[in-house]
């Protein structure tokens, strides 16, 4: 107990003397960037001197103006306001780091062991020769695809130009289609690898071929991100620039690096012969993208260095754009532009704006608005009052009754000023604590100690939030919307929902002391203003969101600690309601539907060791009934392997082909022999061997049947492949998988084989392509 007791007092003096450095530094006055034409900006205070004091104002700080985000952004009206408000903001941000370092701020080692969720110069875009290739697909659906509400898991609908059934990218958001570096048509697969693009005759699958490999010259990487509209293939990637600048003061220049996010559309009716018909150069990395019919959304991100500011623009081959800059007045530690461009597949720019937010975290897209979210900053003015309020309504109310009593006095004197309030209030504080013996002395530090603990998590759950930022995408008219912020973190994309003009998130609050991590999971609903009107909060204490995904006006949710509870919660009216809840071994880390009343799991078996910890085992598979929504049921489970086994469909829903229409789940499998062949056939060099491929099963509502395994290749190492992401889907009858750089064609019921690709080792090879701008 006198270890506790000494250790609290040691984190107290170290809370308030890093408090009250930090206090004594910062400057009453915060400088604002004026917009009048000479930009003048207000000198700082001069800061105090003395250590161990709290600002001076800190008697006279208002509680009820705690920062909040409004809904209003403020547009830059020029480049030098944009380069001086980050000059400010700046050094705002290099005051606020001594609270960020101090004991407010708890450490984030988490801590237990419980497994963690996985929670992303102008080129012309002219193509070179190359040997170069990769692949990966779309998957999913049908049409007997689910559509319960807008959760629900679409493929694109029979393609008309090839007449043929097959199956697109798996989509979060119907009629929102997701980039990636495989596409089809039902006839034709564009495959992205390294700087090359594959176009391969696919059906019918017994001729299937590369018929031609073309590059890109462009900076070395990986084609990952595409979409196909009829015949215009779009491709987004990563392209760079160099400038030069002089430090001031300073002779000598040094080089400027700025990344670019290149939109490039081709035109692909002529396989043999694509062209590109524009190109656009964002500056920025590239992020994320969604195309909503015949219009490509893409998010490009990059720092503000208000040393080396370059605001984004959009560069065409004779044309220079500049987006709007807009801000909000919620202060940001490090400030990103995020530049949202909206590009027609005929090649058309029809808008782009730049927002200055935080680094953006997950987005969700809707056929009507852009979601962007990220975590959010305390203000400095918030950390002063934190401060004042913890004193004066956590330390104040233990001290003895006269010592308080003295206190409110000086608080309440409005003929001194805040430095002398608090000189006389510390003075009091050392007369009491030498007036107590040592025991009583302990037992008042260790008793501020355990209320200070409990209101810093409190602040903590409270300032732990997540910022959302709606963008009305209008046919590519963006309009900014609304803002808000949240409890807590969404887990990614499928922590968020947009239903019936409502914005659906689920979030899991945490926050850190020195004896336990406290955590707990939440929902909320917002209007189409972003204002909140409904909430379920505290959803299994000390667990996690491992998964989620909302179908209509249910969620279905699932947290992990040592079981996987399962939870229905109905979101048919503004107060979000638990339903029914399932407990079992293991966790899901992705969630699809079947249909409305079966959900299907992917995610990890487990059991508890001997040690009362979790053990992860092989890759499970689990059909959940909800046709009850108050008594949810595990119906049927598979479990893949064991502790090694791994499958890429655990951390992206791109990976897994799941349709009702043609009844069948094919999920990637990367694991050792051993831990797929029987006990009695196992030899030891299987210990060693690898087995990449496929794993195929019929589902329908009773549960799974095997069908098979497709093996794309075993031993260690693939030798002369290249890494490309697994993906499943079908066109017609024949299943096609996509495995590091070999693409397998069988029969979808017998898993008889029809055909196999060596894809980089196959097709035509052109030097360039027509540009026709």
């Amino acid at each position: 107990m006198n270890k506790i007791i000494i250790f609290a007092a040691i984190v107290a003096i170290i809370v308030v003397g890093g408090l009250g450095m930090y206090l004594s530094i910062i400057p009453s006055q915060v400088t604002s960037v004026t917009s009048d034409p000479n930009n003048i900006i207000t000198p700082l205070e001069t800061p105090s001197k003395f250590p161990y004091q709290i600002n001076k104002e800190v008697f006279d700080l208002s509680l009820s103006n705690h920062t909040n985000l409004s809904n209003e952004p403020i547009k830059f009206k020029s480049h030098q306001e944009i380069s001086d408000y980050l000059k400010q903001s700046t050094k705002n941000q290099q005051q606020m780091m001594y609270i960020r370092d101090s004991a407010m701020r708890m450490p984030t080692a988490f801590v237990d062991n419980e497994p963690r969720p996985v929670p992303s110069s102008m080129r012309e875009g002219a193509f070179v020769l190359e040997e170069a290739l990769e692949l990966q697909k779309r998957i999913e659906s049908g049409p007997d695809a689910p559509t319960a509400g807008s959760g629900s898991p679409i493929a694109d609908d029979v393609n008309s130009n090839s007449g043929n059934d097959y199956s697109a990218t798996n989509v979060q958001v119907k009629n929102v289609d997701e980039p990636d570096y495989l596409k089809t048509d039902g006839k034709y697969i564009y495959i992205g690898t390294q700087n090359t693009i594959s176009i391969i005759d696919a059906y019918p699958p017994e001729s299937a071929n590369v018929i031609l490999r073309f590059a890109l010259d462009v900076d070395p990487q990986n084609i990952e991100n595409m979409f196909l509209n009829d015949d215009r293939l779009i491709l987004m990637y990563h392209g760079s620039s160099e400038s030069q600048a002089i430090s001031e003061f300073d002779f000598r220049p040094y080089p400027i690096y700025n990344s670019k996010t290149i939109i490039s559309i081709l035109d692909v009716s002529d396989k043999k012969n694509p062209m590109v018909i524009s190109t656009h150069e964002v500056d920025g990395n590239y992020y994320n993208s969604r195309m909503i019919g015949d219009i490509v959304y893409v998010l490009s991100t990059t720092g503000a260095d208000y040393s080396n500011l370059i605001v984004p623009t959009i560069m065409t081959k004779d044309t220079v754009l500049y987006p709007d800059v807009y801000r909000f007045p919620n202060p940001e530690p490090n400030y990103n532009f995020n530049t949202v461009t909206a590009v027609d597949v005929s090649g058309k720019l029809i808008n782009s704006e730049t927002f200055m937010m935080g680094y953006s975290n997950s987005i969700y897209v809707s056929e009507d608005n852009l979601y962007i979210t990220y975590e959010k900053n305390i203000a400095p003015i918030d950390y002063e009052l934190i401060q004042k309020e913890r004193f004066f309504d956590v330390v104040v109310p233990l001290l003895p009754k006269d010592a308080q009593n003295k206190i409110k006095l000086i608080q309440n004197d409005s003929t001194i000023d805040s430095r002398e309030k608090w000189r006389q209030v510390s003075s009091i504080l050392q007369d009491t604590y030498n007036s107590l013996s040592k025991e009583e002395k302990d037992k008042l530090f260790s008793k501020i100690q355990d209320a200070m603990i409990e209101y810093d998590s409190k602040w903590q759950n409270d300032t732990r939030r997540t910022v959302i930022h709606k963008i009305a995408l209008d046919e590519g008219n963006l309009q900014y919307v609304a803002n808000n912020d949240v409890p807590g973190y969404p887990l990614n994309q499928f922590s968020m929902d947009e239903h019936s003009g409502f914005f659906r998130i689920t979030t899991t609050s945490e926050s850190f002391g020195p004896r336990e991590t406290i955590r707990s999971n939440n929902v909320y609903v917002l209007d189409d203003s972003l204002k909140i009107i409904g909430k379920l909060e505290k959803i299994a204490p000390e667990e996690r969101i491992y998964s989620a995904r909302f179908m209509g006006d249910k969620l279905y949710l699932v947290t992990f600690k040592q079981v996987d509870p399962f939870f229905v919660i109905d979101l048919s009216t503004n107060t979000p309601k638990i339903l029914g809840e399932l407990k079992i071994p293991g966790f899901s880390n992705y969630l699809q539907p079947y249909d409305e009343n079966i959900i299907i799991g992917i995610g990890r078996d487990t059991k508890e060791n001997s040690w009362g910890g979790v053990e992860q085992k092989g890759v499970k598979i689990s059909m959940f009934d909800v046709s009850d929504f108050n008594k949810p049921k595990e119906t049927d489970t598979i479990v893949i392997g064991s502790t090694g086994t791994y499958s890429e469909a655990t951390d992206n829903h791109k990976a897994l082909l799941l349709d009702k229409g043609k009844g069948i789940i094919s999920i990637p499998i990367k694991t050792d022999m051993a831990s797929i062949m029987p006990q009695n056939k196992i030899v030891n060099e299987d210990y060693d061997k690898q087995w990449y491929g496929f794993y195929v099963y019929t589902v329908d509502a009773n549960g799974f049947e095997e069908k098979g395994q497709i093996q794309h290749y075993t031993w260690q190492y693939n030798y002369g492949g290249q890494y490309m992401q697994p993906r499943s889907f079908y066109i017609n009858d024949s299943l096609y998988t996509v495995m590091d750089g070999s693409m397998k064609i069988n029969d979808i019921d017998t898993l008889d084989e029809l055909n196999s690709i060596k894809i980089q080792q196959t097709g035509n090879i052109i030097p360039y392509v027509t540009d026709l701008r």
